[in-house]
């Protein structure tokens, strides 16, 4: 069977999700959620990706994200290895944690940045709606949420309407993006906005029932089943853009992943950035590059640059220790341990890794 279409091009949204092996669960308690969040936290900033939604079930978790820059594959590489790592660590145990290959449908949204788009901006709209609504009532569907009991909606804890939409701005985490879902049903970002969204919610379970809330779609079918089946979610004008858009790369659908621009334009968050951070970062701490391969033993401004590459920059630690002379990839990332406990420890170094955090 042909693997899904992977298309990637810079503005492209996706809802994906991803379940544990032979669908175990993938949490086994709320540190393993906060732990996973706080990864998704760190991938976003390597990738520059906004979170529209999200949601944390026992044994899955889904993903409405929007990729400005053509890098999903390589931001979901990081976050799937690193919360694996992290989970393994912390259980003392080790192999696969997910099952498969995670899927990653293609949505329409309101503003997506698909060239020469012919939907309305309503109609782009409608499927970024449906796609956000079935993420949220995941866990009314799950009968985790019963609503008319307890806090209704907001009773469960692990999503972006709890610990997003339904909370002021500085109490949100700094990579969710309220703003575009909020306008999508004529409101504004204050407090009589927040509660209409999660009112609207509420009443979707009321009139459609808990078992199918937010899952029916106009045509009899259901948003599980096209996530299950199908490579996109959107209208028949979108669906024939996106393969234009893979036809024009000259690659068979299903075949292997695509990227638009991805072979002209080089990424942001990628190597580019990766060497643009290298030299400011080399000027902000006084140095010239060769000294950092070159430095005393005991001295950690490798450590700290190696750091900032793997927070801001999609490159591997192969690449970061190449570029530092830091022999491997194993030397590169305990340099950066030794760094980071070493700015914990001491106020000097500490200073110099705030130095490099204020790289713009």
């Amino acid at each position: 069977m042909p693997r899904q279409l992977r298309l990637e091009f810079a503005g492209a949204f996706y809802h994906v999700m991803a379940r544990g092996d032979r669908r175990e669960a993938i949490f086994a308690d709320d540190l393993d959620r906060q732990v996973f969040l706080r990864t998704l936290g760190e991938t976003c900033e390597r990738t520059g990706w906004r979170v529209h939604a999200w949601v944390l079930m026992g044994n899955h978790y889904h993903l409405l994200l929007e990729t400005p820059e053509p890098n999903l594959v390589a931001g979901m590489q990081w976050l799937q290895n690193t919360y694996t790592r992290r989970f393994n660590v912390r259980h003392r145990l080790w192999g696969h944690l997910f099952g498969g290959r995670y899927k990653a449908q293609l949505v329409e949204g309101g503003q997506e940045a698909m060239p020469e788009p012919v939907a309305s901006a309503h109609e782009g709209n409608d499927y970024f709606l449906a796609v956000l609504d079935y993420i949220h009532l995941n866990p009314v569907r799950a009968r985790m949420v019963r609503i008319g009991e307890g806090n209704g909606l907001l009773s469960y804890p692990w999503s972006s309407l709890a610990q997003g939409y339904a909370r002021p701005t500085r109490q949100r985490p700094a990579w969710l993006e309220t703003s575009a879902a909020l306008a999508a049903i004529g409101q504004r970002d204050h407090p009589k906005g927040r509660r209409v969204f999660v009112e609207r919610l509420e009443a979707r379970v009321q009139a459609e029932g808990a078992r199918a809330a937010g899952n029916a779609l106009p045509d009899g079918q259901t948003l599980n089943a096209t996530l299950e089946r199908g490579w996109y979610f959107g209208s028949q004008a979108f669906r024939e853009r996106a393969l234009e858009m893979a036809k024009a790369l000259g690659h068979a659908l299903g075949r292997r992943r695509e990227s638009y621009e991805g072979a002209k334009v080089q990424r942001a968050h990628g190597q580019g950035e990766a060497e643009r951070l290298l030299i400011a970062a080399v000027a902000a701490l006084g140095m010239r590059e060769e000294e950092l391969a070159s430095r005393p033993r005991g001295d950690r401004r490798a450590g700290l640059v190696a750091g900032l590459l793997r927070r801001r920059a999609t490159v591997s630690l192969a690449w970061v220790a190449g570029r530092l002379g830091l022999r491997n990839a194993a030397n590169a990332a305990q340099a950066i341990r030794r760094a980071e406990a070493e700015a914990t420890a001491q106020p000097e170094t500490r200073r110099l890794r705030q130095r490099l955090e204020q790289l713009s």
